[in-house]
Parts: structure tokens; sequence; C-alpha cells
């Protein structure tokens, strides 16, 4: 069975990382999303929240598409964390040079604690390249409209979060 892991904070998820999710699916038989609880970042969402948003986001995607999706919080190494679900690819999505110039410094240590477990990076569709959680969080807290960011459950969150 091939098994993958789009590791993140989601905070929130959105329609941009339900893209890169939905494509994956096609790559792996099974797909872990790993929620990154992540005290550093100070996230907007606890982590309950945000794996209740990505689990409702992924029950729509396998009720469309089928496949297995599996959602999975972790705080230890990434590498380690694909080790403990069986993961022998990891799934990361680029929407520009920068993003890509960081994730290749993961690769890079990734690759040194454990050769075996490859990395597949994923354009951002082109109509989702913009779509950022933290500027998508800065939006929404200065009360602009986020519905071409994100799904009507998740922009409900947001609103909800700021008033």
């Amino acid at each position: 069975m091939r098994i993958g892991l789009y590791p993140g904070t989601f905070d929130p998820i959105t329609l941009g990382h339900v893209d890169i999710i939905q494509r994956a699916m096609a790559l792996v038989d099974r797909l872990v999303i790993g929620v990154a609880i992540n005290r550093d970042k100070g996230p907007l969402f606890d982590l309950d929240q945000r794996v209740a948003m990505v689990r409702a986001e992924c029950d729509q995607i396998t009720a469309r598409t089928g496949g297995e999706i599996v959602v999975h919080p972790f705080e230890n190494l990434l590498i380690d964390c694909a080790r403990d679900v069986g993961a022998q690819v990891i799934v990361r999505g680029l929407r520009a040079v920068a993003d890509f110039e960081y994730e290749f410094q993961m690769v890079g240590m990734n690759r040194a604690l454990d050769a075996s477990i490859e990395t597949v990076f994923m354009m951002a569709d082109a109509r989702r390249q913009a779509i950022a959680s933290k500027l998508v969080k800065e939006i929404a807290r200065l009360g602009g409209d986020v519905s071409k960011f994100v799904t009507p459950p998740v922009a409900e969150a947001l609103v909800s979060r700021y008033r």
C-alpha cells in the first residue's frame, strides 16, 4: 500500500490545501493529513478545532472521490511522523520560489535523517497560488470576505473567531 503524508498546521485549511489533498489522492492509496501542533506558530485555532476542520473537509473529498484519508495530529519531527504512519512519501505544496527554497532545505535534512522516505512537490493550482493561511486570517481579522479562499464552514469559523 502506498501511503503519503501531507503535513501542515492547517490554521485554517484553505482551498489551496484542499486542492493539494485532492490531487495527492491520485498518487497514493492512503493519504495521511498530518496536522502539526507547532506551538511556536501560535495558531489561531487550537489543535482539536484544526483537526475537526481538516476532517470535515477530507470527509467531503472522500465522499466525492473515494479513497482513504486519515487525519493525524503530530508534534514530533516530520520524518518521525512519516515513519509512525508508514508513509513512503511526503507531499508538499509549492506556491512560489520562496516556498521552494525553504522546502529544499527541509528535504535535505529529512533525507539525511531517513533517505528511504521521498518528498514529492506539487505546484499549487494557478487559481490558488496566492492563498496562504496567514493572509486568509488577516483578511478575516480585518472584516474582509474570505469566501474565495476557504470553504463556507471554514469561513464561518473564521468570522466567529474574530467576532
